[in-house]
């Protein structure tokens, strides 16, 4: 927080009159690149802390033991400061000196400091970018003695400049005292209304007002203001509308946080009238996106295409848009929700929202196209990973075409009805139900999408377990079908019907129904849909206990998969059909095989291999089911420790896919046996421990040991390998490294990155230096010498 404190002496820094919350990450942070730099700037959104970290690092490092500056630290606040030109001036003012002579004020500045040992802190630079630069680069060249600690909402890009990006304050509900910002709040709340505290009754309502906030300290602090006048509950319930309701503030807060729209405001105006319109039309995403999104999405008009990047850019650094890098995802970008909803204001009133939307709905929709077309190749889990990214900006999507794109509700069936492939191998198959049946309602005519769309609604339904739901749904599906005398349409909604009666356990209506699917199906003409057809005859004959002839149905699909290792899908469940097959082939009654024996090694190592397949989608309904008959084989192997954990494992898989085993009778019966078998062999009480483990690990633990075939649910031991040259560098700076060694120029290192040109120049002067380096072809050396040899 700054304080708008006047006629304090010279080095006197603004007392805290609020208690300071958490950051110590932060501040080790700080410390520790002042130790390695004499110019570090924090950087991030207004509100988030960077003055209140910058002071009280400033403040720790002029006392003992850890003083550090001989002739003090300043504070120089530039907030109030408009005119650049006033800057040296400024700076004198904060130091206590004067000239009255007509010297510059600068030169008479960097005299006076050039043998002084200070820690100048220029606090809100952002608005004086320039100025606040060329300041810091002469000081810094012509004052050995000077250091720079720098807040503002972009790096100033000086050479020898750190930067370090202050985060909001975590929520983190899994910690006792909700984290920083709940820490924050309760504090806050304390101060305005005595005797709040912290409680079970009001812990959720904390949590969700700090998560709808973002952690940000600012909007916290504005939040709990209102607590005088409304209850905690109401407050969390009304901040749908947080701009109309957080007004007010502290009347000694400097007059950018009075509001948070205010807060928000202030960058606002620092943005060129092209970063604001590009910033208008970022807010229709949800969640993060990438560069590509934004150039299809936000180009056009005044915002010409080749120029979006530059304007980005902009936003980044004046830390309105947030970049994000993980190293499986790539550099992406968000918003917070506060700035978003700022951005969406100024959308409405442009009158450009509907066809920013629709563009917003034709890059998503054209994702979910690809996937769908490479859905049983090589191409399945990339593209599947990418498009798991995008689930906020495909929900965004979807309830624009479903309830304002167009006039047509046909067009919003067809599109929740093309993510079918999507909802299963993410698991949400609830959510895909919840789209379907929310276009459904908008389409209540008997047209062919209806019809499409309730029959892949209803195999969405019994992959649940909800059979009665998806019975009615497919037989309104095969009404229509013969009202529009559609072979198509026949076709799926009689596979459906075959599948539910299967899992019904009626048998004969399975046949029945699937002597009309290959009476009407058109080979060729849905490869996903005639993939079904053939997993769920395999899955009819293994439930009407024809083992022998399921297993071969299986195999064959699977040997037709076999120029496709790269799916996962299909031949994650066709695995797991083939291991329930080989599991039950010695069942006594089973009529097919008559009697012989299963192969438990093949039926392990089938399993296994499902399971492999369905993790690497992070499938749970796939997973469940490899972990039930992995944990069956244990049982039978007389191996209960194994069973119980991986029966626990499967619970919580189960929990979010739907019923367990799809509500299948027959192997629900396995399951119970199975598990009443493990805990007679253990006892209760430790059966209940060793469930309680498999439920509790992470699902990338369990997979593991399931896979390595152990007993025990342990992690590895992880090895630390020894750092090198090259390991000393952060994940940006080894990116910048990699590039250099390239040949690239600074300029072009910063245009593939999509940094300013001063940032690279930067980032590669830190190379440099961490790397004991003089020259580029250093720097290639380094990165050749780390590469992994083959």
């Amino acid at each position: 927080m700054t304080f708008g404190v006047q006629g304090k002496r010279a080095g006197d820094l603004p007392a805290e009159v609020t208690s300071f919350v958490g950051r110590g990450v932060e501040l080790a942070s700080v410390e520790r690149l002042l130790n390695q730099a004499r110019m570090v700037t924090l950087t991030g959104p207004g509100g988030v802390g960077k003055t209140r970290i910058a002071l009280r690092t400033a403040a720790a490092l002029r006392e003992p033991p850890q003083r550090r500056y001989q002739d003090g630290v300043f504070l120089v606040e530039l907030s109030g400061l408009k005119d650049a030109e006033l800057l040296p001036r400024a700076v004198c003012v904060a130091l206590g000196i004067t000239d009255q002579t007509v010297r510059p004020p600068l030169d008479f500045l960097t005299d006076y400091l050039a043998d002084r040992s200070i820690l100048l802190l220029l606090d809100t630079c952002e608005h004086l970018v320039d100025a606040c630069a060329m300041l810091a680069d002469l000081l810094l060249r012509d004052a050995p003695g000077v250091s720079i600690l720098a807040t503002s909402r972009q790096p100033l890009d000086v050479p020898g400049e750190h930067t370090l990006v202050i985060p909001p304050l975590p929520v983190e509900p899994e910690q006792a005292d909700g984290g920083g910002a709940v820490a924050l709040f309760a504090q806050r709340a304390a101060a305005v209304l005595p005797g709040f505290r912290l409680t079970e009754a009001n812990r959720g309502d904390v949590l969700a007002l700090c998560r709808r906030l973002d952690g940000i300290p600012l909007a916290i602090e504005l939040a709990t203001v209102r607590l005088r006048a409304i209850p905690l509950e109401q407050l969390a319930a009304r901040l749908e509308d947080r701009f109309r309701l957080l007004t007010g503030g502290r009347r000694t807060a400097l007059p950018r946080h009075q509001t948070l729209r205010t807060t928000i405001g202030w960058s606002h105006e620092l943005c060129t009238p092209e970063e604001r319109l590009l910033w208008a039309r970022l807010s229709v995403f949800a969640g993060s996106f990438d560069l590509a999104a934004v150039e299809q999405v936000c180009a056009g008009g005044e915002l010409d295409p080749d120029e979006v990047v530059e304007h980005l850019i902009g936003l980044v650094d004046k830390s309105v848009v947030l970049r994000v890098d993980e190293p499986s995802e790539g550099t992406r970008y968000r918003l917070l929700d506060t700035i978003r909803e700022y951005g969406g204001e100024w959308l409405a009133q442009t009158g450009e929202e509907p066809g920013v939307r629709a563009r917003h709905l034709d890059h998503y929709r054209a994702a979910v196209g690809r996937f769908r077309a490479r859905f049983l190749t090589n191409d399945q889990v990339p593209l599947f990973r990418g498009l798991l990214l995008e689930i906020e900006n495909l929900r965004a999507a979807i309830d624009f075409c479903v309830e304002h794109h167009s006039r047509d509700p046909d067009e919003a069936l067809a599109l929740t009805t093309e993510l079918w492939e999507f909802w299963v191998c993410s698991g949400l198959l609830a959510e895909g139900r919840y789209w379907l049946d929310r276009a459904l309602a908008r389409q209540p005519e008997a047209t062919a999408a209806r019809s499409l769309a309730l029959s892949w609604a209803a195999n969405l339904s019994l992959f649940r377990g909800d059979h009665d739901t998806a019975l009615h749904g497919l037989n309104e599906a095969l009404a229509i079908a013969e009202a529009l005398d559609d072979d198509r349409l026949r076709t799926h909604a009689h596979h459906f019907l075959a599948q539910s009666a299967g899992w019904r356990g009626d048998h004969d209506a399975v046949d029945l129904h699937m002597r009309q699917v290959f009476s009407h199906i058109a080979l060729g003409g849905d490869p996903t849909a005639e993939a079904l057809m053939v997993l769920h005859l395999g899955l009819s004959r293994l439930l009407a206990g024809k083992f022998a002839s399921a297993i071969t149905a299986f195999d064959h699909q699977l040997a037709a998969l076999a120029d496709v290792p790269g799916e996962r899908w299909l031949r994650g469940y066709l695995l797991v059909g083939r291991a329930l097959s080989l599991y039950n082939l010695d069942h006594p009654g089973n009529p097919d095989g008559g009697g012989e024996p299963a192969d438990p090694a093949d039926c392990a190592a089938t399993a296994r291999e499902a399971l492999s397949a369905k993790a690497e989608l992070g499938e749970p309904t796939g997973i469940a089911y490899a972990l039930e008959v992995l944990a069956w084989l244990a049982v039978r192997a007389e191996r209960p420790d194994r069973a119980a954990w991986l029966l626990g494992a499967a619970g919580v898989c189960w929990k979010r896919s739907g019923q367990p085993l799809s509500g299948v009778r027959e192997m629900r019966g396995v399951h119970e046996a199975a598990e009443q078998a493990a805990r007679d062999a253990l006892g209760e009480d430790r059966f209940e421990r060793r469930h309680r483990l498999g439920a509790e690990a992470d699902l990338d633990l369990v997979v593991g040991s399931a896979l390595s075939d152990t007993d025990l649910l342990l992690p590895a031991p992880r090895e630390e390998p020894p750092q090198t040259g090259a390991d000393t560098l952060t994940r940006r700076e080894r990116e910048v490294a990699e590039l250099v060694a390239r040949g690239l120029s600074n300029r072009q290192v910063a245009e593939l990155l999509v940094i300013s040109k001063r940032t690279a120049d930067a980032h590669v002067e830190h190379i440099l230096a961490k790397l004991g380096a003089s020259s580029r072809t250093e720097i290639a050396a380094v990165v050749a010498r780390s590469q992994p040899t083959a």
